[in-house]
C-alpha cells in the first residue's frame, strides 16, 4: 500500500463523513445518529489498514469466507471493531457467522433465522439482526416481500427470540430510492424498530434524509471495485 494510496483513503473517508454530516444537518438531525459502515468487500488488510489508522471501526462484508480470512488479525490490533454481514448468508455458514460478527444485516427467510437463533442459543452470542425487505420485490434479489415484513418480524422476535435492532434493503437501481427508503421506514415505524440500513455510496444522503441509522459506503471510500452481480450488493 502507498503512501498515496493511503492518503487517498483518508480523504475520501473525511469526506464521506462531512457528507453525511451535512445530511443530517439539513434533515434536522444529529450527526452522531447516523453511522457509516464502511463496506470493505473485495479489500485487503492492507487497503482496509488506511481507513482503520483513520479512526474508523465500524466495516460491512458481504461474504462469511472472504471476512474470516482478514479481520481476526486485524482485530487483535483493534479490538473495538464492529463487523457487519451485510450479504446473503446461507444456513451452511451460520455457525461461522454468529462467531464472527457482530450485526447480520440480511436476515431474509424463515429457515435462515430458525437457524440463527438455534446457532446463539448454542454459542451464547447473541449478534444484533438486520431483516432484510426486498422493497423492489426483486426476484434476483433477497429479501422479505414488503407484504409479508410485519408477520416475519413478528416471527423473528416473538417466536425465536432474535435480537432483531432494525431493517436494511437495497432499491432497485432503475427506480427512485427515496420511495423505497420511505416504504422502509414506514415498515421499521410500524413495528418499533428503529435501526434503518439504507443508503449506499450513490444515494446515502438521500437515505439520511429518509431516517437511516447505517449507511453502507464501498466505492466512495476505497475506490472502485469489480461490478458484483446483483444478489451480492450489500453496500456500495
Amino acid at each position: 500500500m502507498t503512501e498515496t494510496l493511503t492518503l487517498e483513503t483518508a480523504a475520501r473517508l473525511a469526506a464521506v463523513k462531512t457528507r453525511m454530516a451535512e445530511a443530517a444537518a439539513a434533515a434536522g438531525r444529529a450527526a452522531a445518529d447516523v453511522r457509516l459502515v464502511a463496506v470493505s468487500k473485495t479489500k485487503t488488510a492492507p487497503e482496509i489498514m488506511p481507513a482503520l489508522a483513520a479512526g474508523q471501526r465500524l466495516f460491512g462484508e458481504n461474504r462469511v469466507q472472504e471476512a474470516a480470512g482478514k479481520w481476526p488479525a486485524l482485530r487483535e490490533k483493534h479490538p473495538d471493531i464492529e463487523l457487519h454481514l451485510i450479504g446473503p448468508l446461507q444456513t451452511n455458514k451460520v455457525a461461522e457467522a454468529v462467531a464472527l460478527f457482530d450485526v447480520v444485516e440480511s436476515v431474509d427467510r424463515e429457515r435462515l433465522a430458525r437457524a440463527l437463533a438455534a446457532e446463539m442459543a448454542k454459542r451464547g452470542r447473541r449478534p444484533a439482526c438486520f431483516i432484510q425487505v426486498n422493497t423492489g420485490e426483486e426476484p434476483q434479489k433477497a429479501g422479505i416481500p414488503p407484504r409479508e415484513a410485519d408477520a416475519f418480524i413478528a416471527l423473528c422476535r416473538e417466536e425465536l427470540g432474535l435480537p432483531v435492532a432494525g431493517l436494511m434493503c437495497i432499491p432497485p437501481v432503475e427506480e427512485a430510492a427515496a420511495l423505497h427508503f420511505a416504504l422502509l421506514r414506514d415498515i421499521a415505524r410500524r413495528n418499533g424498530l428503529s435501526g434503518l440500513s439504507m443508503g449506499m455510496s450513490g444515494d446515502f444522503e438521500t437515505a439520511i434524509r429518509y431516517g437511516a441509522t447505517h449507511v453502507r459506503i464501498g466505492t466512495a471510500i476505497f475506490g472502485d471495485r469489480p461490478k458484483p452481480v446483483l444478489a451480492d450488493r450489500g453496500g456500495r
